[in-house]
């Protein structure tokens, strides 16, 4: 049975569901969130291992090889990540012969949706860092019954992709706020059931699917046509692109109500950046009838403005559930501070000292967009003024690379070396469909006037390369040492593992 009309039950205690493809981000957020609520869980994935299997070894549970004999007499429901085929993996194929209800992943969160005060989180760039500091400042509140879902790993949940407060199950007949990171992404967020969405960004991306902005846009539109009458849409003022796609909802849903945060927003939520004070983003809100003072422990304005789209969304629950905000600042403002980032976002991965006794810090960061790119760095660039910033970059997608290559090459200015790698690419394309390669991203870059770029066709063929880079003296104008990060969606964090490793 597929999955049209299919939806999860209301009480999940003892329900067995498997899950095919459990190793999955998502798929290892559901299967903690279905635990807690007392779901039998099993599923099957690839061997190689994940840093999902730290979450599911802390569940007690095992991916099996796929195989028809996972579904047996006891499985109930079979949730699927959307890179496995009904009619290709072996457990789905012997779940739908044995009639068991099969819902993609994307729809079984949509139909869990479905049962609580839900928010999605949406966005081209910083929907895993906005996600997790909402989590981070209701955990740190946690006065109002809740479970949170990131893309990423959240090191302030305890190194898992969720978070459930305590009240959730004291609450267990009573109503709970479900905010969940929600994916544009063949429009997955379509099954999502929003009472609240942020949107931090629009612009293109995904071309293989959103050939034009207009499309990626429009997308955007008709997920945040799906709130309820008066349902609430909070904003960034800041981004050309979610203004253009709030003008477009305004005209079609007058009702919505519009609530924007950002530099540019007016009001409640306007920000102001204070600089960098000690290793801390600081940074103002035009809060409660005046301006509070926040600080973050993450680099970069990009991290600011989703700090502020996530004390929104705070500040709106707790209106909602009959509570003032103006009580909550002190806790708000120790929440943003326990915000440390997740598994691939600015992760600190390690340091040492150089044969010369400089610091070298090492950073991973999944930033994969120009814009996303542009900005991090900018922001590294600003919080560790004293370091000389080595930038390895992999380029993820072929469509991407060669529809956004312009603003590929002028994304690095804040990096002094930059080193670049083949085309990191997707299984959904054809790399001979496509006259763009590593090398044409490298050219591009130098055209631009990139100084100090270096290519290297495969990831660790870099690695003595940077080695030896990271053992000469970083220059007097860099007294703190090195930052060398890797970025980008594909493989490369294995290059900072291995310098890292040899030391």
């Amino acid at each position: 049975m597929q999955s049209d009309d299919i939806s999860l039950p209301g009480d999940f205690r003892g329900v067995h569901i498997h899950f095919v493809g459990i190793k999955g981000t998502g798929m290892a957020a559901l299967v903690e969130i279905l635990s807690h609520k007392g779901a039998v869980i099993t599923g099957s994935d690839v061997s190689e291992r994940f840093y999902t299997d730290d979450v599911l070894d802390r569940l007690g549970i095992s991916a099996l090889p796929f195989s028809a004999k996972n579904i047996t007499d006891k499985v109930q429901y079979v949730i699927y990540s959307s890179a496995y085929k009904t009619d290709q993996n072996p457990d789905l194929i012997e779940a739908l012969r044995r009639g068991v209800p099969c819902l993609l992943y994307t729809e079984a969160l949509g139909s869990y949706s479905g049962r609580a005060y839900s928010c999605g989180v949406c966005g081209v760039h910083g929907k895993t860092s906005t996600t997790g500091l909402a989590g981070t400042i209701l955990k740190e509140i946690d006065d109002i019954p809740s479970q949170i879902l990131a893309g990423s790993v959240i090191n302030s949940f305890g190194g898992t992709c969720t978070y459930t407060s305590p009240l959730v199950a004291e609450n267990a007949g009573g109503q709970s706020v479900f905010v969940a990171e929600t994916c544009e992404y063949q429009r997955h967020f379509m099954s999502f059931m929003p009472k609240k969405i942020i949107l931090t960004s629009v612009e293109p991306d995904h071309e293989d699917f959103f050939p034009t902005y207009e499309d990626i846009r429009q997308a955007f539109v008709d997920y945040i046509c799906k709130l309820p009458p008066g349902g609430e849409l909070i904003y960034c003022a800041d981004d050309k692109g979610a203004c253009d796609t709030v003008m477009i909802v305004r005209s079609l849903r007058p009702d919505i109500v519009m609530i924007p945060y950002g530099a540019s927003a007016p009001g409640d939520f306007s920000v102001r950046f204070c600089g960098v004070r000690g290793e801390r983003n600081v940074f103002s809100l035009s809060l409660f009838g005046s301006a509070r003072e926040f600080a973050l422990t993450m680099p970069g304005h990009h991290e600011v403005l989703d700090a502020a789209g996530a004390v929104a969304l705070v500040c709106r629950l707790l209106v909602t559930f009959g509570k003032n905000p103006h009580d909550y600042y002190a806790k708000i403002k120790s929440g943003l501070l326990a915000f440390c980032g997740g598994k691939r976002r600015s992760e600190i991965v390690g340091h040492f000292c150089n044969k010369n006794g400089d610091d070298v810090l090492v950073i991973d960061d999944y930033g994969h967009h120009p814009t996303a790119v542009r900005t991090t760095l900018e922001g590294y660039r600003e919080f560790y003024k004293g370091r000389k910033i080595v930038v390895d970059f992999m380029s993820h997608t072929y469509s991407r690379t060669l529809a956004l290559l312009p603003d590929f090459a002028r994304c690095f200015t804040s990096a002094d070396e930059l080193i670049l790698h083949k085309i990191y690419s997707s299984a959904r394309e054809n790399p001979a469909d496509f006259d763009v390669t590593g090398r044409s991203l490298y050219e591009a870059v130098l055209a631009a006037g990139q100084k100090n770029v270096s290519y290297f066709e495969e990831v660790l063929d870099a690695e003595d390369f940077v080695r030896n880079l990271l053992d000469n003296p970083p220059g007097k104008e860099f007294p703190d040492g090195y930052l060398f990060v890797t970025m980008g969606a594909g493989d490369n964090w294995r290059l900072g593992r291995a310098v890292l490793d040899r030391r």
